[in-house]
Protein backbone atom coordinates (compact mmCIF):
# COMPACT_ATOMS: atom_id res chain seq x y z
CA UNK A 1 0.00 0.00 0.00
CA UNK A 2 1.45 3.34 -0.80
CA UNK A 3 1.95 5.95 1.69
CA UNK A 4 -1.14 8.02 2.86
CA UNK A 5 0.36 11.17 1.38
CA UNK A 6 0.21 9.63 -2.09
CA UNK A 7 -2.97 7.72 -1.73
CA UNK A 8 -4.52 11.06 -0.98
CA UNK A 9 -3.85 12.38 -3.71
CA UNK A 10 -4.65 9.49 -5.91
CA UNK A 11 -8.20 10.07 -4.39
CA UNK A 12 -8.60 13.74 -5.38
CA UNK A 13 -7.30 13.17 -8.98
CA UNK A 14 -9.70 10.16 -8.66
CA UNK A 15 -12.57 12.65 -7.29
CA UNK A 16 -11.85 15.47 -9.95
CA UNK A 17 -11.92 12.67 -12.95
CA UNK A 18 -15.79 13.57 -14.46
CA UNK A 19 -16.19 9.67 -14.80
CA UNK A 20 -16.25 9.40 -11.29
CA UNK A 21 -19.86 10.99 -11.00
CA UNK A 22 -21.02 8.96 -13.91
CA UNK A 23 -21.00 6.59 -10.55
CA UNK A 24 -21.60 3.23 -12.22
CA UNK A 25 -19.99 -0.11 -12.28
CA UNK A 26 -19.45 -3.10 -14.43
CA UNK A 27 -22.88 -4.62 -13.74
CA UNK A 28 -24.34 -0.80 -13.69
CA UNK A 29 -24.26 -0.84 -10.05
CA UNK A 30 -23.93 2.37 -7.72
CA UNK A 31 -20.82 3.39 -6.52
CA UNK A 32 -19.97 2.86 -3.24
CA UNK A 33 -16.54 3.01 -2.22
CA UNK A 34 -14.10 2.40 0.70
CA UNK A 35 -10.79 4.58 1.45
CA UNK A 36 -9.19 2.87 4.57
CA UNK A 37 -6.15 3.82 6.28
CA UNK A 38 -4.41 2.93 9.69
CA UNK A 39 -6.52 4.20 12.80
CA UNK A 40 -3.32 6.08 13.52
CA UNK A 41 -3.18 8.27 10.72
CA UNK A 42 -7.04 9.96 11.41
CA UNK A 43 -5.88 13.19 11.84
CA UNK A 44 -4.38 13.26 8.46
CA UNK A 45 -7.52 12.16 6.92
CA UNK A 46 -9.59 14.85 9.15
CA UNK A 47 -7.07 17.46 7.72
CA UNK A 48 -7.60 15.95 4.08
CA UNK A 49 -11.16 16.02 4.44
CA UNK A 50 -11.70 19.79 5.24
CA UNK A 51 -9.23 21.06 2.96
CA UNK A 52 -10.69 19.23 -0.20
CA UNK A 53 -14.03 20.35 0.89
CA UNK A 54 -12.56 24.10 1.09
CA UNK A 55 -10.66 23.40 -2.63
CA UNK A 56 -14.29 22.12 -3.76
CA UNK A 57 -16.02 25.39 -2.67
CA UNK A 58 -13.16 27.10 -4.32
CA UNK A 59 -13.06 25.77 -7.32
CA UNK A 60 -16.84 25.92 -8.13
CA UNK A 61 -16.93 22.69 -9.34
CA UNK A 62 -20.31 21.04 -10.60
CA UNK A 63 -20.27 18.65 -8.24
CA UNK A 64 -20.49 19.07 -4.43
CA UNK A 65 -19.06 17.11 -1.90
CA UNK A 66 -21.07 16.53 1.38
CA UNK A 67 -19.38 15.12 4.53
CA UNK A 68 -21.49 13.06 6.62
CA UNK A 69 -19.53 12.63 10.54
CA UNK A 70 -21.65 9.50 11.90
CA UNK A 71 -20.02 9.82 15.27
CA UNK A 72 -21.52 13.85 14.95
CA UNK A 73 -24.94 12.67 13.89
CA UNK A 74 -24.99 10.53 16.88
CA UNK A 75 -24.26 13.02 19.42
CA UNK A 76 -26.28 15.89 17.71
CA UNK A 77 -29.46 13.26 18.09
CA UNK A 78 -28.27 12.70 21.45
CA UNK A 79 -28.27 16.42 22.47
CA UNK A 80 -31.42 17.39 20.91
CA UNK A 81 -33.40 14.81 22.13
CA UNK A 82 -31.62 15.54 25.41
CA UNK A 83 -30.56 11.82 26.23
CA UNK A 84 -26.67 12.70 27.03
CA UNK A 85 -27.14 12.50 30.93
CA UNK A 86 -29.30 9.27 30.41
CA UNK A 87 -26.27 7.81 28.06
CA UNK A 88 -23.68 8.15 30.66
CA UNK A 89 -25.51 6.53 33.36
CA UNK A 90 -26.51 4.11 31.24
CA UNK A 91 -23.29 3.28 30.24
CA UNK A 92 -22.16 3.30 33.90
CA UNK A 93 -24.96 1.23 34.99
CA UNK A 94 -25.22 -1.26 32.25
CA UNK A 95 -22.18 -1.09 30.43
CA UNK A 96 -21.40 -0.16 26.60
CA UNK A 97 -23.07 -3.33 24.99
CA UNK A 98 -26.81 -2.01 26.54
CA UNK A 99 -25.99 1.66 25.74
CA UNK A 100 -24.98 0.99 22.26
CA UNK A 101 -28.19 -1.47 22.16
CA UNK A 102 -30.21 1.65 23.52
CA UNK A 103 -28.82 4.32 21.28
CA UNK A 104 -29.26 2.11 18.18
CA UNK A 105 -32.96 1.51 18.94
CA UNK A 106 -33.81 5.32 19.56
CA UNK A 107 -32.20 5.97 16.32
CA UNK A 108 -33.61 3.23 14.26
CA UNK A 109 -30.29 1.70 12.94
CA UNK A 110 -31.50 -1.25 11.99
CA UNK A 111 -34.45 -0.03 10.55
CA UNK A 112 -35.32 1.28 6.84
CA UNK A 113 -36.24 4.71 8.48
CA UNK A 114 -32.97 5.12 10.02
CA UNK A 115 -32.71 8.55 11.55
CA UNK A 116 -28.95 8.93 9.85
CA UNK A 117 -29.63 7.09 6.71
CA UNK A 118 -32.86 9.79 6.35
CA UNK A 119 -30.47 12.30 7.09
CA UNK A 120 -27.81 11.52 4.53
CA UNK A 121 -30.78 11.11 1.64
CA UNK A 122 -32.50 14.42 2.53
CA UNK A 123 -28.74 16.49 3.16
CA UNK A 124 -27.67 15.57 0.02
CA UNK A 125 -28.29 17.57 -3.37
CA UNK A 126 -27.69 15.93 -6.74
CA UNK A 127 -24.40 15.79 -8.49
CA UNK A 128 -22.62 15.43 -5.48
CA UNK A 129 -20.29 13.20 -3.47
CA UNK A 130 -21.02 11.93 -0.13
CA UNK A 131 -18.30 11.44 2.14
CA UNK A 132 -18.65 9.21 5.54
CA UNK A 133 -16.44 10.42 8.40
CA UNK A 134 -16.17 9.09 12.04
CA UNK A 135 -16.78 5.83 11.15
CA UNK A 136 -14.05 5.06 14.21
CA UNK A 137 -15.17 7.68 17.02
CA UNK A 138 -18.66 5.98 16.78
CA UNK A 139 -17.89 2.57 17.30
CA UNK A 140 -19.49 -0.13 18.84
CA UNK A 141 -22.73 2.19 19.13
CA UNK A 142 -22.88 2.43 15.24
CA UNK A 143 -21.56 -0.18 12.78
CA UNK A 144 -20.73 0.73 9.30
CA UNK A 145 -22.05 -2.37 7.74
CA UNK A 146 -25.26 -1.16 9.22
CA UNK A 147 -24.58 2.41 7.22
CA UNK A 148 -23.43 1.11 4.22
CA UNK A 149 -26.44 -1.73 3.67
CA UNK A 150 -28.99 0.92 4.36
CA UNK A 151 -27.94 3.38 2.49
CA UNK A 152 -27.24 1.32 -0.64
CA UNK A 153 -31.31 0.58 -0.41
CA UNK A 154 -32.27 4.26 -0.87
CA UNK A 155 -29.72 6.27 -2.59
CA UNK A 156 -28.26 5.51 -6.19
CA UNK A 157 -27.65 8.57 -8.00
CA UNK A 158 -24.27 9.59 -5.98
CA UNK A 159 -21.02 7.94 -5.45
CA UNK A 160 -20.54 7.74 -1.55
CA UNK A 161 -17.03 7.12 -0.09
CA UNK A 162 -16.65 5.60 3.60
CA UNK A 163 -13.17 6.79 5.10
CA UNK A 164 -12.46 3.71 6.96
CA UNK A 165 -9.96 3.26 9.90
CA UNK A 166 -8.76 0.02 9.19
CA UNK A 167 -8.11 -2.50 6.56
CA UNK A 168 -10.87 -3.30 3.77
CA UNK A 169 -9.99 -5.94 1.92
CA UNK A 170 -12.76 -5.69 -0.83
CA UNK A 171 -15.02 -8.29 1.42
CA UNK A 172 -14.32 -7.44 4.96
CA UNK A 173 -13.69 -4.38 6.80
CA UNK A 174 -11.11 -5.20 10.41
CA UNK A 175 -11.59 -2.32 12.59
CA UNK A 176 -8.25 -0.90 13.99
CA UNK A 177 -6.46 -3.64 12.31
CA UNK A 178 -8.04 -5.74 15.77
CA UNK A 179 -12.09 -6.37 15.66
CA UNK A 180 -12.79 -8.65 12.35
CA UNK A 181 -15.69 -7.43 11.03
CA UNK A 182 -17.95 -10.65 9.17
CA UNK A 183 -20.61 -8.75 7.38
CA UNK A 184 -20.36 -8.36 3.49
CA UNK A 185 -20.03 -4.94 1.79
CA UNK A 186 -21.23 -3.66 -1.50
CA UNK A 187 -18.30 -1.43 -1.62
CA UNK A 188 -15.78 -1.03 -3.75
CA UNK A 189 -12.02 -0.49 -2.42
CA UNK A 190 -10.51 2.74 -3.64
CA UNK A 191 -7.06 3.62 -3.73
CA UNK A 192 -4.62 0.40 -3.08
Amino acid sequence: MADIETRLSRLEMEIKNPRFMENRGVGNEVRYYVFDYPAEQELIIRAWVRDIVRKNKNNYTTSSIVVFDLYEMIISFLKEKGFMEKCYEFEKNRGLTFLAKTIGDAMRFSTDDSIIIRRIQNDTPDNAIVFLTGVGKCFPILRSHKVLNNLHQVMDKVPVIMFYPGKYDGQELVLFLEVKDDNYYRAFKLID
